[in-house]
């Protein structure tokens, strides 16, 4: 039988969640960590997710609804940033014809500026023309795709971080996406204060309260 790209839906809503660690959660490594999708394990169902938001999200719905044959991809990356994503985008989102996508990006984009030691001013601009381009591709190869634009968040450099989140709120009215605001959320949690470290243990991850935290309002802003 001739393969198709109608035949990569058959089985149901197709979800693409890509990004750097946070959406990583060790997916598919059932050995030594493999820093490429192509290097991990796409059929160890205790692995396949990962442990994070992503797994949360998709054991929801597989366990909720397994009549309607949701299809889960994990295809973050530790240590990645948008020019990352780009540079893998054919493979871990084109290729995989989402039905819908989630993108949650900018965390190392803040980490690798602070770290770098550069007096140049972040190019928010450039970045947000980056990040367009991705989406015109995927728009263009699939016009009725559900784009989800998460926003970034980090403690590190909370300025740069929500001029990141910005963009991405721009971006999402200007794709008609779904705007989920985990910068927003993780700020008003980090300000209850609770133990230091809680939520966000080493001032970029998510503790398993926080990946929690995270899916839980993924799921209340995208209802899929």
């Amino acid at each position: 039988m001739a393969f198709s790209c109608a035949m990569l839906s058959a089985q149901g809503t197709r979800v693409v969640f890509i990004g750097d660690s946070i959406t990583d959660g060790n997916w598919g490594v059932v050995s030594n960590y493999e820093p490429t999708s192509a290097g991990r394990s796409q059929t160890d169902m205790n692995h396949i997710y990962g442990h994070g938001y992503v797994m949360l999200i998709a054991s929801h719905y597989q366990s909720k609804y397994p009549r309607k044959g949701y299809e889960f991809f994990n295809r973050g990356i530790s240590g990645h940033r948008l020019c990352d994503l780009a540079a893998r985008w054919k493979e871990d989102v084109l290729d995989l014809h989402p039905d819908v996508l989630s993108v949650l990006i900018g965390t190392n984009d803040v980490h690798s500026y602070i770290y770098s030691g550069t007096a140049e001013p972040f190019d928010i601009e450039a970045w947000e023309t980056t990040y367009r381009g991705l989406l015109q591709q995927v728009r263009k190869q699939n016009p009725s795709v559900k784009l989800v634009l998460c926003a970034p968040f980090s403690p590190l450099d909370q300025a740069l971080t929500a001029s990141l989140a910005a963009a991405v709120k721009e971006l999402s009215r200007e794709f008609g996406a779904v705007y989920v605001p985990f910068d927003s959320m993780f700020g008003k949690l980090l300000s209850r204060g609770d133990a230091p470290n809680y939520w966000i243990w080493d001032k970029i991850h998510p503790t398993p309260a926080g990946h929690r935290r995270m899916s839980e309002l993924w799921m209340r802003k995208v209802r899929l």
